[in-house]
């Protein structure tokens, strides 16, 4: 049987995530900062007989990793798949956001993936065998403030995650970089909520997520994305998913860095305007 370790299942695209791969008929090893907290994901799993460990990690931590990591190797021998979820988001502009948040970014979105990786990577290169998916975002290759701490987590992501590729290729292990656009989870509603800020595009930024969010798209989309990229035996690096994630990519491709500063840069009504026009939705809400 097939094995999978995910990060950050407690919610989301992570217990999505989890839920697919078992059903998939893989073992599933799903961890979490806080396992006491998962009784509707244990439920599911009761209800559907599926194949789940919920276990204890923080990804922040080294001693965590190490030791869960650990137990879940003497248990299972070996792990097939990695997927690399758990991530945080804190929006603010780069004078306002604190250095505290700035750094708890980093360190659960990049370092943390770094945790996971480091710890699995002598096991699957001695079994010539693994698959390692890095959840990054839209926003690993496009930056737009208010979310340039995060932006900057997932851009680190996706440079480690291409340097890591070209190392483990010759041991069998396929990385792959998934990067969802805006999906309905708890961290995109909380950027909808907009915030205090002298600079104005903190809430109409958070304006654009509220009404992209009015035709979710659901974090089961992600999960089955995931599945999928994990099932394909390709070398393909990178997965756009999500009905908007392409077409802004492209988008971005298609501007200048100059005319993109300025697109951001624009005054509210000239914003609100264009995002309209563009996009057809209304993020003066």
């Amino acid at each position: 049987m097939k094995s999978v370790l995910i990060t950050g299942t407690s919610k989301g695209i992570g217990l999505e995530t989890s839920l697919a791969f078992a059903r998939a008929g893989y073992k599933v090893y799903a961890t979490m900062r806080n396992p006491q907290n998962a009784t509707v994901f244990r439920q599911k799993i009761k209800d559907e007989s599926l194949n789940i460990t919920i276990s204890a990690m923080d990804v922040d931590s080294d001693e965590s990793v190490s030791r869960a990591i650990g137990a879940i190797i003497k248990e299972n021998d070996t792990i097939d798949v990695l997927v690399n979820n758990a991530g945080i988001e804190r929006h603010g502009s780069v004078e306002e956001l604190s250095m505290k948040e700035i750094i708890a970014i980093m360190n659960t979105n990049y370092f943390g993936v770094l945790r996971c990786t480091k710890q699995l990577l002598p096991l699957m290169r001695s079994t010539k065998n693994g698959c390692i998916i890095n959840i990054a975002s839209v926003a690993g290759k496009i930056s737009n403030t208010p979310l340039g701490a995060y932006a900057a987590s997932k851009h680190a992501l996706e440079a480690i995650s291409e340097a890591l590729a070209q190392e483990v290729k010759p041991f069998n292990i396929r990385v792959k970089i998934v990067e969802p656009g805006i999906i309905d989870t708890q961290m995109a509603r909380d950027i909808g909520v907009g915030g205090e800020s002298v600079y104005p595009q903190s809430n109409r930024f958070g304006g654009l997520f509220k009404a992209s969010l009015e035709t979710p798209t659901s974090p089961a989309m992600v999960a089955d994305k995931i599945l999928k990229v994990a099932e394909n035996k390709n070398w393909e690096l990178r997965h756009p998913v999500g009905p908007d994630a392409q077409p802004f990519l492209d988008w971005r491709a298609s501007m200048t860095d100059e005319e993109w500063v300025d697109w951001n840069a624009a005054n509210d009504e000239d914003w609100y305007n264009s995002v309209e026009e563009l996009f057809g939705l209304n993020a003066r809400k």
